[in-house]
């Protein structure tokens, strides 16, 4: 590169920073703002947005798995902003309860275009690093539905930050396709490593049974999904393909578990759309040409995902019914999180040639009563509690996994998948279960 080329991108980089104060004056009454997925989102200009509040009214801010508990989500400003939000979070449950939050029902790989088909978004703001020498900056962290807000926005704004791992991929922008930079110096959010408990060991060991040396994985979120992870270190050969990248994943692939030559659809690359866990998993991304970091409307399409062999999608559940329909982000009528990539993997899993899908989830949890008092019960249900969504219809489950057992259900009658279902719930919650089932006509013995 050239003397000329090196001037020409550090001035254009000198004329578009700006400061966060300066990028949140840019902001105007009923304008639609888009930021990041979880550690894409852009924390100076979200923890600073507050500030603004008596200058502005009807700011609608959609997000993704929010990780910041930030201030303009409080109750005091619901009259200048908004959040529509694709997945829920802790911050986005808490804000949801006093009205300035809403769920926006979506399947991961249209979460972007279907969006686009609602709203035009008149900023983006979002994580990314710094330009390189060739005036390009990475998105780094997330390419769920980034990119293709960044292409529709009217104004972009990036957060560049060196301590953001620069990603490979689809993940590339140039400076001259973004309107401003904020200069940031804070560290990625980590996600704490969630110790696999004796019923996550259990289910973790009976997934692992079911995956071949050479498959191509999905991992979720959670104890269980790490639970699986830690199961799988006598495996040989694996690939991944999953919207969340994960540290269990790295693991797996510093133990040789997973190196990708196996894969028919990109071997030898680890694809994601995503990735969020500790430092040490941001410090493997860095400059590390084995990872791709593509569209989420790529990376968990089922279409794309079909295109590979062996493909095993593992997700959570909260509760599932004897007929085997799955509700994996609300309680009742109450939104706890989203659909995510669940749908889009289970059914591109199932699509591919020895494709298997399985979802997991305890045989019980604990719960209050209406006397306030906490009590077990099983979540393996006759009937989903009321106003509970259907994450994943029963026309489309294959395996379902408790720590009693995993039984597939792919292609059974309702009689068989109620026993089979019965089989791996608690022991205590059996008898009750069965007679449940034949009260509601749906088992005739």
């Amino acid at each position: 590169m050239s003397i000329d080329q090196i001037i020409s991108n550090e001035t254009a980089i000198n004329n578009k920073t700006i400061s966060v104060t300066e990028a949140l004056k840019l902001v105007k009454n009923d304008q639609h703002i888009v930021t990041g997925l979880a550690a894409a989102e852009a924390k100076l200009f979200m923890e600073n947005l507050h500030t603004i509040a008596n200058d502005v009214e009807n700011v609608t801010v959609t997000n993704c798995l929010s990780l910041y508990q930030n201030a303009f989500l409080d109750k005091q400003y619901k009259k200048s902003f908004n959040i529509d939000s694709l997945f829920f979070s802790p911050p986005m449950r808490k804000a949801h309860r006093h009205g300035n939050a809403e769920f926006v029902p979506n399947n991961l790989h249209l979460a972007g275009s279907d969006r686009l088909k609602h709203i035009n978004p008149d900023i983006y703001v979002g994580a990314a690093t710094p330009p390189d020498k060739h005036g390009f900056v990475s998105l780094s962290l997330s390419n769920t539905y980034e990119k293709q807000m960044i292409e529709k926005a009217k104004l972009v704004i990036l957060e560049i930050n060196h301590n953001y791992p620069r990603t490979f991929g689809d993940v590339e922008v140039h400076i001259d396709d973004i309107d401003y930079l904020i200069e940031a110096d804070y560290d990625a959010p980590v996600l704490p490593d969630i110790e696999p408990n004796e019923k996550d060991l259990k289910i973790g060991a009976l997934i692992a049974e079911q995956i071949q040396d050479g498959d191509t994985i999905q991992l979720g979120i959670g104890g269980i999904p790490n639970a699986v992870a830690a199961c799988l270190q006598d495996k040989k050969n694996l690939g991944v393909h999953t919207e969340m990248m994960t540290s269990g994943m790295l693991d797996l692939i510093e133990q040789g578990v997973i190196n990708g030559k196996k894969k028919s659809l990109h071997p030898g690359k680890v694809v994601f759309s995503f990735a969020l866990g500790n430092q040490r998993l941001y410090e493997y991304l860095d400059n590390n040409p084995s990872v791709m970091v593509l569209k989420g409307s790529y990376v968990t399409d089922p279409y794309v995902i079909s295109q590979n062999d062996n493909m095993v999608s593992i997700n959570t559940a909260i509760e599932v019914d004897l007929t085997g329909q799955v509700c994996s982000e609300s309680i009742g009528h109450v939104q706890f999180s989203g659909s995510g990539g669940q749908t889009d993997t289970a059914l591109g899993a199932q699509m591919a040639k020895n494709g298997r899908s399985i979802i997991a989830l305890y045989s019980t949890a604990m719960v209050k009563n209406e006397q306030g008092e906490r009590v077990e019960v099983s979540k393996i249900v006759t009937t989903l509690k009321r106003g509970a969504i259907v994450t994943l219809s029963r026309n489309s489950i294959d395996m379902i996994a408790t720590e009693y057992g995993i039984v597939r259900l792919q292609g059974t009658n309702i009689k068989e998948r109620i026993e089979r279902l019965i089989s791996i719930a608690h022991p205590k919650f059996r008898e009750a279960l069965r007679q449940e089932a034949m009260d509601f006509g749906i088992l005739i013995e």
